[in-house]
């Protein structure tokens, strides 16, 4: 009896789909974040919000990306050959997680709120895809060298706390120097002083703003990620500074969960 003659499966010549899914995305989140810069209206900023947000949840992207990488997905959650292609789901899943699209209104706020700080190069906030990051200049928040807050600086990092107090987001707060060593009694390298400064911002914003400690969290960066040359006085000037990072559901995944609230698998083990 004949063999049936086995074909070889079809390669799938459209993967490029994926990397083209993920420029688009990319390309939709850069505007919506400089329109909704732009708006000094706050229902106008809300009402941006609401509709990305919508349009993330409902079908909007997610939808598009859907067709393009294989159309409708079936009641089993199974799609045609392209969805069940390599990185098919992982492009979905950050379509629906790139945009911190919660965080726009707080951006617009502090936007308007800290305008002088922000004018004078001061404050500089930027909103990414781990969360919103307000980076306060250490020429005016700190002493050349200490990690002691200016005290005239207290009502910009009060609006700062407001904003926070809101909010359920976990918040970083990260140290960054520049890369000319430091060596003195009190620190005995970069680490030392970035990681001092984001202790010392903990502490602010929680003995006098009230904000809980369990909602924050410092780390030290030292040198290692700078937003500008450290060639120049100026580049040296930006990249000593601490950011606050008002993380969402993205940044939030690389914090460690708190014994307070166990996994499904100690759960079972605790019956």
């Amino acid at each position: 009896m004949a063999r049936k003659a086995h074909h070889p499966a079809h390669a799938n010549h459209e993967r490029w789909l994926v990397s083209y899914a993920d420029l688009m995305t990319l390309m939709f989140a850069f505007f919506v974040v400089m329109y909704a810069s732009s708006q000094t209206d706050k229902a106008k900023a809300q009402q941006v919000s609401d509709s990305v947000k919508s349009a993330l949840e409902k079908g909007g992207v997610v939808a598009t990306v859907h067709e393009i990488l294989g159309g409708t997905v079936d009641d089993r959650g199974k799609g045609n050959a392209q969805m069940r292609g390599p990185g098919g789901a992982q492009v979905l899943a950050k379509v629906e997680k790139l945009v911190p699209v919660e965080l726009i209104p707080s951006m617009n706020f502090l936007t308007k709120a800290l305008e002088a700080e922000i004018r004078d190069g001061k404050i500089e906030i930027r909103l990414q895809p781990r969360g919103l990051v307000v980076s306060l200049r250490q020429a005016t928040f700190f002493p050349s060298g200490e990690e002691a807050i200016e005290p005239k600086t207290y009502p910009s990092v009060e609006k700062i706390a407001e904003t926070i107090k809101k909010l359920p987001n976990s918040v970083r707060l990260e140290g960054h120097t520049d890369s000319v060593p430091i060596h003195t009694p009190q620190f005995r390298s970069n680490w030392e002083l970035s990681a001092a400064r984001g202790i010392a911002m903990l502490e602010l914003l929680n003995t006098r703003f009230g904000i809980p400690r369990e909602q924050l969290a410092i780390a030290g960066y030292a040198d290692t990620a700078p937003i500008d040359t450290n060639g120049t006085e100026l580049g040296r000037t930006h990249n000593r500074r601490v950011d606050i990072v008002i993380l969402n559901q993205l940044g939030a995944v690389a914090e460690p969960e708190s014994a307070a609230t166990p996994t499904p698998a100690a759960k079972a083990r605790n019956h």
